[in-house]
């Protein structure tokens, strides 16, 4: 056994003497310390990603406007449709919605140069490429949708009416891959076809059906559609 006194008589040495065990000095707690870290670290990057998923999905609700467009026909009924304008992704989806409560829907993408027609009550879809007509169409829906929600009262004595005439080529379906998303998601189960554009159906053809569309430049477009022979 060690005796203290025989060592040095100061009071410092006689507080290091112990029964022979090693002194162990105190040490900062290492692993509690980077725990804390780790964690607030882990707090610090979800409220950022949170912050800015919530600023992109506000950025994208802004993007969106609906232009709501009231016109009569040739019978004087009146057409109500909607068209919800993507300003983020230059897409435009007019819902048209007939007396007998169907919604037929055209999807123009705007980047790409497609427009694609889903028929009312039909599981099929037609395409065909934006013309500059389109584009000019388009663009008066893009400068009218600078609020929230508008809605637009178009009078048939003002209204300029026109017709086109679509050929369907039955013979060859597009494949759902080889198409942009909005495409696949609005035709999603249904048989998607190029249509040709022509000035009218031969005598032997007939029309199939029709869509009416209108625009904010009190113009509205009468698209027909036909099948070709295969």
């Amino acid at each position: 056994m060690v005796r203290c006194w025989e060592r040095s008589q100061t009071a410092l040495e006689d507080s290091s003497c112990t029964d022979g065990s090693p002194t162990v000095s105190p040490q900062f707690p290492h692993k509690a310390f980077w725990a804390i870290v780790s964690a607030t670290l882990l707090l610090v990057l979800i409220a950022l990603s949170l912050t800015g998923h919530l600023g992109l999905s506000q950025q994208h609700t802004q993007s969106l406007q609906v232009v709501r467009i009231t016109a009569p026909d040739l019978t004087g009924s009146l057409v109500n449709q909607s068209a919800l304008v993507d300003r983020q992704n230059d897409l435009v989806t007019i819902s048209v919605s007939s007396q007998n409560n169907h919604t037929s829907t055209v999807l123009f993408d705007i980047k790409h140069g497609v427009v694609c027609y889903k028929p009312d009550n039909q599981e099929t879809c037609f395409l065909r490429n934006m013309e500059k007509s389109d584009y000019e169409n388009m663009n008066s829906l893009l400068l009218d949708s600078t609020k929230k929600e508008s809605h637009l009262l178009l009078s048939g004595n003002h209204t300029q009416r026109q017709t086109e005439f679509l050929g369907v080529l039955g013979g060859r379906q597009v494949d759902p891959s080889s198409l942009e998303q909005p495409f696949q998601a609005l035709c999603q189960n249904s048989a998607i076809y190029w249509t040709h554009r022509a000035d009218g159906p031969a005598k032997q053809r007939l029309v199939y059906f029709c869509i009416d569309i209108c625009f904010p430049s009190n113009i509205c477009v009468s698209v027909c559609f036909y099948y070709l022979p295969e």
